[in-house]
């Protein structure tokens, strides 16, 4: 089931949320206290993964992650779908996100829902690695 989160999921996305390689400090929260969107996935009522989009004119996925036990269950894939449901349903029109370029397996999941590469990013991440902008036009 894909819902919004909601104040109470805070501690539990917190926890998801050390699954990813680099989160952006103090972003979750701000997100949740509606100044973005967070879309939960969860399994017997329990969030398993999120997605976290700030949302103007144009929607940004910032954070997508599903925790290790739960990937391969077409989570991610539901909670871009509601993402780019969400967006058009708020007048945007492109949804656009950043992915490693080694990130092989996420960047299968974007183009595989219609998002097209559109850019690179230098030294994008802490590792160094070069980001790789996708974006999908509504």
């Amino acid at each position: 089931m894909i819902r919004p989160a909601t104040a109470d999921d805070r501690p539990r996305l917190q926890r998801i949320r050390t699954w990813l390689p680099e989160p952006t400090p103090g972003l979750l929260e701000t997100a949740i206290s509606g100044v973005g969107s967070v879309l939960v996935s969860t399994a017997d009522g329990v969030p398993v993964g999120y997605v976290l989009t700030m949302v103007a004119d144009d929607a940004y996925v910032a954070e997508l992650i599903v925790e290790p036990a739960h990937r391969g269950e077409g989570r991610a894939t539901r909670l871009l779908g509601a993402t780019v449901d969400m967006a058009r349903d708020r007048g945007c029109d492109r949804v656009s996100l950043t992915v490693h370029e080694e990130n092989d397996a996420a960047r299968s999941l974007y183009e595989s829902l219609g998002f097209e590469r559109r850019g690179r990013e230098p030294d994008y991440y802490a590792d160094g690695g070069d980001g790789l902008l996708f974006e999908k036009r509504l």
